[in-house]
């Protein structure tokens, strides 16, 4: 092993990822992962030390600071490694490939995620976060440094085999879901709604124990099948969750959006960061049980989410940041968290003393140092006097240090916010979001689209490097796919078209017909070419772009339909396996097979002018259906379909079967519930 070279330096200060920069102060000798780092590593002949995390993880902050801004632990790393910091927001490809190995080699995963590799990039030993004193049975971080730095130098042989070993695991690991015969039908639809709602907690909502995290697909899905079967049993089970989410402390019961999870079954204790994707598929969830059942609550919860990701998470140029930390001056809950007494000071004696009482604020407190994180049990009975005490406490926090914010603009999530901005502002008559969302994807079509292929992120308008994964393709799609259909506007269409034909071209396994893999075929090669149909905290790229697909189907003029519904079908044929073994992993799968088992429902109102009932078509489709209105001939579904004695007209379709058009609201809607 060959000592210190000339690279030695931190090279973080020209990265894109404001995550990146946060460490390009450290001690450490950090670079940026890429062919140099590991010729370097090869060179040397040194392991490489891969740290793996994102901007709002509490825990990586920890680790930073107990470990990499400490000189003498820097001096060991920068001595015996080559060490790669990585976004895994803006490299979610390396994070997948490191994460199996993590979980494989472990039997848990998360972050900070801490890998040795060989110089070829092939794990050898994976952990999470190391502290820097030994404690509960772990190791400190300098002791494990110096353990690896042993076997490296004494025992290279049980290295490398321990490599190979965990490469041809995840190579295997990485294979096609196998095709199981099952139909995408209702029984399997049924089936799989049951399985999950055996695991409700019907008491405090939500599914499974604690820590909890918000079931956003899970819920879009159950809601789904609630409007195909009217069954009340699970339209219960979604507003239980929803109500429980919305009211507890994981909700920001101030400035409104949803905190990334809670570290208790009650919803109670969040973990404060709040994530971009996150907001926007509750926003698309609550926006349509607001429609379905003309929930206040819900209405009111998406309205709150609107107003936090504009004023929150809205860059300059009109996208989105990923998210807002979850430590303010390196304390958690800082920004959020209230005591009686600060109720008092901003309020005065009687208002405080009644918001303590609203908000569940207690002496003893729910959080930490007797404070409480701000709950809404019920509402009170004096609406505007609610009003006005979260105005004054929310322009009160204003003026507390605020935690930072991840200003990278990741392209998969802003396609989740486009759709459910514009999905939930035509569906509610809030048009004011869909010009939101029509200016988030014109700054996606023009900053991430470079020569025809979408990069992953950009920072203040520079795009990164990173390409774009299968749900960037997939998440962005889906949105300008809901803007064709609120506006009628053909380049919404023509845009999302092209993007769904150069991910057949670059992302479908053509050995495995319903495949997909999460890189491009011209991508990075790594050890493990990634591949995951499983939901997780965003919907998985195959399962984005079965939503893609099946949706364009219907929009395409026929010779392009035929090969999206093929692809669409292909795709939920294969997953068919997950919602059968692990629905709880495959909410979105949910999702859009609900869809796919309607037809999906596809509603085209012919008018001249908007209408009553164009609106009411948007406030009548279940979630899924393809909706969209204006002028005769003005987009393929609207072709040959003219008005009806010059009025309005609504032709309602199944598949390729199409009922007689109507031109009445009352029609309308027997004409939806038909079937």
């Amino acid at each position: 092993m060959t000592g210190p070279g000339p690279r030695e330096r931190n090279t973080l200060g020209d990265a894109t990822s404001p995550y990146l920069r946060q460490h390009a102060d450290n001690p450490v000798h950090w670079h940026q992962w890429g062919p140099e780092a590991l010729e370097w590593a090869r060179e040397r002949n040194v392991p490489i030390l891969l740290s793996i995390g994102y901007a709002a993880c509490h825990w990586c902050h920890v680790m930073a600071h107990e470990s990499f801004e400490d000189p003498e632990t820097a001096a060991v790393m920068n001595e015996s490694f080559v060490c790669i910091k990585v976004d895994r927001e803006e490299r979610p490809d390396l994070d997948a490939v490191y994460m199996n190995a993590t979980v494989a080699m472990t039997g848990q995963g998360g972050w900070p995620m801490t890998c040795f590799l060989t110089p070829d990039g092939s794990p050898f030993y994976c952990g999470t976060y190391y502290p820097a004193q030994p404690r509960g049975g772990m190791p400190s971080f300098t002791q494990l440094l110096h353990a690896i730095t042993d076997t490296w130098l004494t025992r290279r042989g049980d290295v490398d085999d321990a490599a190979a070993s965990v490469v041809a695991e995840l190579r295997r690991s990485a294979g096609a879901l196998p095709l199981g015969g099952v139909p995408v039908d209702v029984p399997l639809l049924s089936g799989a709604v049951a399985s999950i709602l055996r695991d409700e907690d019907r008491e405090r909502g939500g599914f499974g124990g604690a820590p909890k995290f918000p079931p956003s697909m899970l819920l879009e899905g159950l809601l789904r099948s609630y409007e195909r079967s009217g069954a009340e049993p699970t339209l219960r089970a979604v507003e239980r969750t929803a109500d429980a989410m919305a009211r507890g402390g994981i909700y920001d019961q101030l400035g409104g959006g949803f905190a990334r999870y809670a570290v208790d079954a009650e919803w109670v204790v969040p973990h404060f960061e709040k994530m971009l994707y996150d907001n926007a598929l509750l926003l698309r969830f609550y926006g349509h049980l607001a429609r379905r059942t003309g929930s206040e609550l819900a209405y009111r919860v998406a309205e709150e989410t609107v107003e936090f990701l504009l004023r929150d998470l809205r860059t300059a140029a009109g996208a989105f940041a990923s998210a807002l930390d979850a430590d303010t001056d390196g304390e958690e809950g800082l920004t959020y968290s209230w005591t009686p007494g600060q109720l008092v000071e901003v309020l005065g004696a009687e208002d405080g003393a009644w918001a303590a009482e609203v908000f569940a604020v207690t002496d003893v407190g729910t959080f930490e140092r007797g404070a409480s994180v701000l709950q809404l049990p019920v509402d009170p009975s004096d609406g505007r006097r609610l009003a006005a005490v979260r105005a004054r406490l929310l322009a009160a926090r204003a003026r507390r240090p605020q935690p930072g914010r991840d200003d990278k603009v990741v392209t998969a999530w802003n396609g989740l916010a486009v759709t459910a901005l514009a999905e939930a502002g035509a569906a509610l008559g809030r048009w004011e979001w869909v010009r939101a969302a029509e200016e988030c994807a014109r700054v996606l079509l023009t900053t991430h689209l470079v020569d025809g292929r979408l990069r992953r992120a950009s920072l203040a308008g520079a795009v990164g490097e990173p390409a774009g994964i299968l749900e960037d393709y997939a998440a962005l799609a889906t949105g300008l796919l809901t803007l064709h259909q609120v506006t009628a506007a053909a380049e919404w269409l023509d845009a999302a078209t092209s993007l769904l034909d150069t991910a057949i071209e670059r992302f479908a396994d053509r050995d495995e017909a319903g495949s997909w893999f999460d890189t491009a075929d011209d991508a990075e090669t790594l050890v493990a070419r990634p591949r995951d149909p499983l939901d997780g905290a965003t919907p998985s790229g195959a399962s984005a772009i079965a939503e893609a697909l099946l949706t364009a189907a219907a929009l395409v003029e026929a010779d392009r339909s035929s090969k999206y519904a093929a692809a669409a079908e292909d795709s939920l044929v294969r997953a068919a396996v997950v919602l059968q073994r692990a629905p709880r992993s495959a909410g979105h799968w949910l999702a859009v097979a609900e869809a796919s088992v309607r037809g999906p429902i596809q509603i085209a109102v012919a008018e001249m002018a908007p209408s009553d009932l164009a609106e009411a078509a948007r406030r009548l489709a279940p979630g899924g259906a393809v909706v969209i209105a204006g002028p005769p001939d003005s987009a393929p579904l609207l072709a040959d379909r003219p008005q009806i004695d010059g009025a309005p007209t609504a032709y309602v379709c199944r598949g390729f079967v199409c009922a007689r058009p109507v031109t009445g609201v009352d029609d309308l809607r027997e004409r939806v519930d038909s079937d």
